[in-house]
């Protein structure tokens, strides 16, 4: 795809390059900080709240899959609602996969602080901000990681691929190193029984650190634009990244909670290691003996959240690119230098993170509103996908997501729930953070001549407002930081009737002819090999 100067985004990604790029946005701070936190939350039962997570991440990676693989755009995310739904629903679903993105950067410089703070006293305060040294530092990491960003793509995927390779290696010498110390069975009734919260904790150690592990599979989507053969690449990297990553993050959960003291369990799971400690899998190093692992581990505390942010800022420069390329933003955004790289976006991917670290208190604080406006940014994903059937029936499909019919509503209602179990607290947060993109989006398009306006196109997005309407009404009446007036359980089936209403009346409102017509503007899928299309449909 060209822009308005004739440079273009360069092809340069194989499946390798996509999976590592999905993979590495999966294995960042979340593994070195989620099994401490989930377990805190629901004690041994965190086990099955990486199985719930996996299952629900997985279902969203088949739709991603399909997606990804027929319409292979830079920052697809964003892109795929404004194809489905216009101008407004694409902005609306562009913003909230953008801010997630945009934070995750800072947020995996700050764990990594955090986590090195345990061993290097000074990087952090006692409410988890940042000390002015340890600005220095953050701020200058993400100098780093802009700067291999700038270079290229070809850069990010050589520099990611070295990153993810010991960042797949280091965990896997954890669970084999604490388990052949340390394995005690008994851990697992311990403090409470099984299940010490019931499923109220179960529920509510997912946002607290357990899908915000698994996000990222769809990172490879974000450079469809640049994949040499995406018909093919993109669904087996989301795919593969997927399922190893959930594999991981579930025996990494169980040897955290089978190598603990048993001593320590006797109060309950609120502090499993002890008062103050935050490094999970580095305390337990110490604790056993094993000081070659601990300084392993607060090396990874540098190289695995490090990689994630080397990531998030060339994927989120994808998106804030895609929506000026759909003229939601200011064109500056979406303009390419000679090794094709949006600069402006990279530039504004950095400054936004570097504001980003000063006003969070803590990565517990962040996860949890980017796990929210995550899944927001997921349930538009099976609404597209029906929406784009209907209007785009003769793509070619590499991959088609089996029993869509049934599996694109029960994905909707999945994230809904998600969002849900997120809690009142970081929902009103997330809703406000969508009210003020709207603001931007309405002013920046105030600004513009009458002829540069497409129209919104309020048919096809109309029911965007009463879904997220209706969510925050549910989260301030629900269980989960809420008011507490509907009952634990029925408030999950009230998610799911709610989510199945919205879902029928979203694809009814999607006007195939519109859909049709968008098409017809992405010149990316044009410019796809001929002789590729062909060589994959006689694979089929």
């Amino acid at each position: 795809m060209t822009d308005a100067g004739g440079a273009r985004l360069h092809r340069q990604l194989g499946l390798a390059a996509l999976t590592f790029i999905s993979l590495g946005s999966v294995i960042g701070s979340g593994w070195l900080l989620g099994a401490l936190t989930a377990a805190q939350a629901a004690g041994p039962a965190s086990i099955v709240s990486w199985v719930i997570a996996g299952a629900l991440v997985a279902l969203l990676a088949l739709v991603y899959a399909e997606l990804g693989a027929a319409y292979p755009v830079a920052g697809g995310t964003a892109r795929y609602p404004r194809l489905a739904l216009g101008p407004l629903g694409g902005f609306v679903a562009g913003w909230v996969a953008w801010i997630p993105a945009v934070a995750l950067a800072p947020l995996e410089v700050t764990a990594a602080l955090s986590y090195l703070d345990h061993e290097f006293p000074g990087l952090v305060d006692n409410d988890g901000t940042l000390t002015r040294g340890g600005l220095v530092l953050a701020a200058a990491a993400m100098v780093v990681f802009t700067v291999v960003n700038l270079l290229g793509v070809r850069w990010l995927a050589r520099v990611n691929t070295v990153t993810v390779v010991w960042k797949v290696l280091v965990p896997i010498i954890t669970i084999v190193a604490l388990t052949a110390v340390a394995f005690h069975p008994a851990n697992f009734t311990a403090g409470g029984g099984f299940a010490p919260a019931g499923a109220k904790g179960v529920f509510a150690a997912l946002p607290a650190g357990v899908v915000f592990s698994l996000q990222g599979f769809e990172q490879a989507v974000q450079m469809g634009a640049e994949a040499k053969r995406p018909h093919r690449d993109i669904p087996r990297a989301i795919i593969i990244a997927t399922l190893a990553g959930t594999a991981l993050y579930f025996l990494l959960q169980v040897t955290f909670i089978a190598t603990l003291d048993p001593a320590r369990l006797a109060g309950g799971w609120a502090q499993p290691l002890g008062a103050g400690d935050y490094g999970p899998y580095a305390t337990l190093a110490t604790h056993l003996g094993l000081g070659w692992l601990a300084t392993l581990l607060y090396l990874d505390a540098v190289v695995s959240p490090g990689g994630t942010a080397l990531v998030y800022i060339g994927t989120s420069a994808r998106l804030s690119y895609s929506l000026a390329r759909a003229r939601g933003l200011p064109a500056a955004l979406a303009r390419l230098d000679r090794r094709g790289v949006p600069i402006g976006s990279v530039l504004l991917a950095a400054a936004v993170g570097m504001v980003v670290l000063l006003p969070f208190p803590s990565w517990q604080n962040l996860v949890r509103l980017i796990s929210s406006a995550t899944f927001v940014m997921y349930g538009f994903a099976p609404v597209c996908l029906a929406a784009l059937r209907r209007a785009d029936p003769d793509r070619l499909r590499p991959y088609r997501l089996p029993a869509a019919r049934i599996l694109a509503p029960v994905t909707f209602a999945a994230a809904n729930m998600i969002v849900y179990w997120s809690g009142w607290r970081t929902n009103q947060k997330l809703f406000l953070t969508i009210a003020v993109g709207l603001a931007v989006f309405g002013g920046y398009r105030a600004t513009r001549p009458a002829t540069e306006r497409p129209d919104l196109e309020w048919r096809a997005a109309w029911w965007i407002a009463p879904w997220l309407g209706g969510l925050a009404v549910i989260s301030w009446l629900g269980q989960f930081g809420g008011r507490g007036v509907i009952p634990f359980w029925a408030d999950f089936v009230i998610v799911a009737a709610f989510s199945g209403a919205v879902f029928a009346a979203a694809v009814r409102a999607v006007l195939p002819a519109g859909a049709q017509r968008r098409l017809g503007e992405i010149e990316e899928i044009e410019e796809i090999d001929a002789v590729q299309v062909r060589a994959l449909t006689r694979e089929k």
